[in-house]
Formats: structure tokens, sequence, C-alpha cells
């Protein structure tokens, strides 16, 4: 049952896990969706006569939040694979996953059985003070896989990364100053918006942190890029001497625009740090499972410089993992919700999969995914140079730049592709880009290669 122990019978709650009916309406469950499944394999145009009350339910949510979706956007609750089904009726290719939530795709076997054995359970939400046996079993897991000492579970990654930024802090404590990267994005709460090199993200808001910006990696200029960061975090050194408590890291951009950085240029930046007791943060909550090893630390080898690593997202439980000379004291971690049993339940089933399937290495289902994007662009380049560049990025974090990178250009153009079946999200600024968050435990070849063909009949016609 997803890494947990067996059912104990000594337990009222293991004779009900082990109780034949519970076993047969599990299988009953399963066999009414993949009935239901096979009524969608492939993109599909909004029913008529849906549309009207659709429109309406978008209206009324539009009302209701304040603002509207971003997308027209509202789920039917079956899927398949990569597919997915609104209520307007429409099918369409999901490309971007819920800003990569959904690793293995819409209605996934696996993950339904996860959900129902977590229906049985006597809590939605798990936290602070009451937790089940569950989260034992997922925290040793990922604490086995990522090799730290500690682990603090959470709901979101922007938490992950609030309670990244208090261990560090305590530690460091009087240093009061942040090192983070220029374009980056770290979260959506008050701390995390002081962070983000988006003023956007920000407007209106009271200042937070003391934070200072370090230039990106240039692929182009690999060498200049490199001693151009380490002139700028030395001299902000110099500028505020032992002010710093940690520098945050995204090994890979992905809000940014998919931009990616390099080993050498991280362990010389990392070196620095180490060297004057700065500790270094890694934020993995969009990188993590999408590179060709399950940690994008372990992808640039950098396991030894590392301090705090915080994931989410496909994880669907977020957390901060930590050393143990960075415990915090009494008090400084704690919340309500650590997660709902069902996010737990089906963290331990993705993360199974992960572990023991052949997603990474160079041979990796990772790996072949990103090779496959690559081919396809590329001969969409060469075909319409004019149309579009890229792809970008790394693994199953992919972005391209349509026409002239333009913004409204390139929103209009992502709003096009969803009517035509795709949907993916935006990235970056000055180029702003095209972003393809690729759930890899439900992506075909086939897949790739008719959203490839979409991708092109729509730059066409935009």
């Amino acid at each position: 049952m997803n890494g947990l122990p067996s059912p104990n019978p000594l337990l009222a709650a293991g004779r009900l896990a082990a109780d034949p009916r519970i076993a047969e309406a599990r299988r009953l469950l399963c066999e009414a969706v993949a009935d239901h499944q096979k009524s969608l394999t492939g993109i599909r145009p909004p029913i008529p006569e849906l549309r009207q009350s659709y429109d309406q339910m978008l209206a009324s949510l539009a009302e209701k939040r304040g603002s509207p979706l971003w997308f027209p956007y509202l789920g039917s609750g079956l899927g398949n694979g990569v597919l997915v089904e609104l209520l307007d009726g429409s099918v369409k290719y999901d490309f971007i996953s819920g800003i990569g939530t959904h690793y293995f795709g819409h209605s996934h076997a696996a993950l339904i059985e996860a959900g129902f054995d977590a229906a049985l359970s006597d809590v939605v939400m798990q936290g602070n003070l009451e937790q089940n046996g569950d989260t034992v079993a997922l925290t040793e897991l990922l604490v086995e896989i990522s090799g730290f000492d500690h682990l603090f579970l959470t709901t979101s990654g922007a938490m992950a990364n609030e309670n990244a930024l208090k261990i560090a802090f305590q530690k460091a404590s009087p240093a009061y100053r942040i090192l983070a990267f220029e374009r980056c994005f770290i979260g959506r709460t008050l701390a995390m918006c002081e962070i983000n090199d988006k003023p956007a993200y920000r407007e209106g808001l009271p200042p937070n942190l003391h934070v200072d910006y370090i230039p990106y990696y240039d692929p182009k200029r690999p060498q200049e890029s490199t001693q151009e960061a380490i002139a700028a975090l030395e001299k902000l050194m110099m500028r505020y001497p032992k002010q710093h408590a940690a520098m945050i890291f995204e090994l890979v951009q992905g809000e940014g625009g998919s931009y990616e950085g390099s080993r050498e240029f991280f362990t010389a930046l990392m070196t620095i740090l180490k060297a004057h007791g700065i500790l270094i943060i890694d934020d993995e909550v969009q990188s993590f499972g999408r590179l060709p090893s399950l940690f994008a630390f372990q992808h640039f080898g950098l396991t030894d410089f590392i301090d705090i690593v915080t994931i989410g997202k496909l994880a669907q439980v977020c957390g901060t993992f930590y050393r143990k000379d960075l415990r915090p004291r009494q008090g400084l971690l704690s919340q309500t919700f650590t997660a709902s049993t069902s996010a737990i339940r089906a963290s331990l089933a993705i993360l199974q999969r992960l572990h023991k399937g052949k997603f990474f290495g160079p041979e990796g289902r990772i790996a072949k995914i990103h090779e496959r994007f690559v081919k396809h662009f590329e001969a969409i380049a060469a075909r319409h140079p004019q149309l579009v560049s890229g792809p970008y990025g790394m693994g199953c974090m992919i972005a391209f730049t349509p026409f002239d990178g333009h913004a409204q250009k390139v929103i209009r153009f992502i709003h096009a592709l969803f009517e035509a079946g795709v949907i993916a999200f935006v990235a970056g600024s000055h180029p702003t880009r095209v972003r393809f968050l690729v759930p890899a435990g439900a992506v075909t070849d086939e897949d790739i290669d008719q959203v490839a063909v979409i991708i092109e009949q729509t730059l066409l016609r935009s």
C-alpha cells in the first residue's frame, strides 16, 4: 500500500484496510475510471450546447474571486494521461500540468488508489499535533533518497522556502541579508515576494528582507558570466561584511525563463560562500524530479555544498531538508497543516515510482523526452527561423521563444495554443517565453509529436 507497512490485524484500521470489500471497491473504482477514460483519446473542441453554462461558471468564479482565471480552464474531473477534459466538453493536451504538480498526468490509476486509501483515513488533514503513520513512511523515504539528515514537511513550496529562510537566519544570526540571482522566483508569500526579482510581484507591499542580487550564468559567455557573478558577490560581501545569512539558488530558473547554470558556475560561487560561512539554500520546488537526476543538486554534483534544499509541486507534499548542524531550536518550525492525507498517500505513490522507475540517467525517460523536444524545435526553427527559437531549459523543464519574445505577443500565442488544444504557460521577460513542465510519468512520444505539430500550425496562424 504505497510504502506503508502491511495492515496490522491488532488495529481496527488494519482490519478495515484488509477487508475484502475494500479491495473489491478499489478494483471496481479503478475499472470504472479506466472504462470512461477510453473516450479521451485525443483533443476535441468544446461541445456547443455546454458553451453557455461554461461561460457562466467562468464569469461567476471571476466575480467571486475578484479576477478572471488566466486560462478559461475548469476541469471536469477526468483525464487520460496528458489529456484532460474540461467542463465545456473540450479535451486538451496538458503540458504545463498545473505548473508542475500533475507529473503523472490526469486520472492515473496509482493516484486514484492512493486517494481511495486516503478517503478511508480518519482525517482529511494531518498537521503539527497529530500525524498518521503514512507521514512517517513519506518522511523516511524522502530522507533516504535525499541523503540529508532532516526534513520538515509543509503544505506549499513557498512555505518550504519560508522555513528554509527561518532555519538559515536563526543559524546565522545576527546576519540579516539574503543573496539571490537576478530573474529568480522563490514564491508568493510576503517574504518570498521580496526576494523575487520581479517588481510587479511586490508592488504595494512593504519591504521585509534585505536582498542583494547576483547575475546568473550565461551559456554564451560561460567564463565571463562566471567572473561577473564572482565580482558581484565579492563586492556585496565587502559592502555588507558578515551580514549575509544565506544565498538561495535556483539551479534551473523556471519562472525566470528556463535558464540553466553549470557545475563550474555554481561551484565557483559556492566555494566563496562556504569560505565566508554563508549558508547555501537550493530551491528545487520546480526542478525536483524533472532533470536527469532526481534532485538538481545531484545532477550538478553539488551535494557537498548544499546546506538546505526545498521541494514541492510534483511531490504533492512540500518540504525543507537540512543538515543536522542546522537543526532549529524548538518553536521555530510549526504549522497547523502538514498536508492532506490524500496528498501524503499520492506523494508516496509518486516518489516510489520515480525512485524505482527508469526516469533518470543519460538513457532515462526524462533525457529521452528532452531529446525529442529538441529534435522537434530544431526542425521547426529550421523551417521557420523568424517564428521560433529554442528550446531552452533542461530535462522536462522546456521553454521556447515565439516571434520576438514580446510579452503580449507571447501571451496571445499561448491562448491561441490553448484554443488549439495544448496547455502551456508563460515564463521570463525580455524575452518572454512559452514554458512546458512536461508530465514525464504520463507523456508518450506520440503525444510529443502531436503537440509539436499543433505548435507549428499555431505559429503559422498567429
